[in-house]
């Protein structure tokens, strides 16, 4: 199985990974680990923030990885914003069988209302170096702009409204 964790910047991505990965002990790709990899190793001439053409750039590498995963009966959790809204277009029928996508969206109620807790766990599995301009309104436009997409594409997605351990637990069942 693969498992699929997309969503805006701070929605909880990798801590869902990592609370997936204890819960079924599959192991987990962090997008963003592959991204500054490909960039420091100079592999690429692209920044950290173009992520419209990180998503151009990282999702042909990434979407073989599932291939192969899944052809070789291989469990992965892959988490991070460079998944494309269209993902499923990209493989067979057969794949989509063994794929599983979840996106984290925060609502606009739960970003007024938690904004410090929100910012006061960025920092929650990995260190974040980018966060300084950040605000509500930038979150919520976010996270509004993964809404639509999901609803565009026909994608699954799970609404952070009250509280982001709760919400999670009673999808996943921690």
């Amino acid at each position: 199985m693969i498992i699929l964790v997309d969503g805006a910047s701070h929605t909880g991505k990798t801590l869902l990974a990592q609370k997936l990965l204890e819960k079924y002990k599959y192991p987990y790709l962090s997008i963003d680990h592959l991204k500054m990899g490909l960039i420091r190793s100079g592999q690429t001439h692209l920044s950290p923030l173009q992520d419209a053409k990180l998503v151009d750039y990282l999702w042909p590498i990434v979407r073989e990885m599932i291939k192969t995963a899944i052809e070789n009966e291989q469990n992965l959790i892959i988490e991070g914003c460079y998944i494309p809204g269209n993902w499923k277009d990209h493989f067979f029928e057969d794949y989509l069988k063994s794929i599983k996508y979840y996106c984290l969206i925060m609502s606009e109620n739960f970003i007024q209302n938690h904004f410090d807790d929100i910012i006061g766990h960025a920092n929650a599995i990995e260190e974040r170096l980018y966060d300084s301009d950040l605000t509500k309104d930038i979150l919520i436009q976010e996270n509004k702009k993964y809404l639509e997409r999901c609803k565009s594409f026909g994608n699954d997605f799970i609404i952070i409204d009250k509280d982001y351990e709760q919400d999670l637990a009673n999808r996943f069942g921690f």
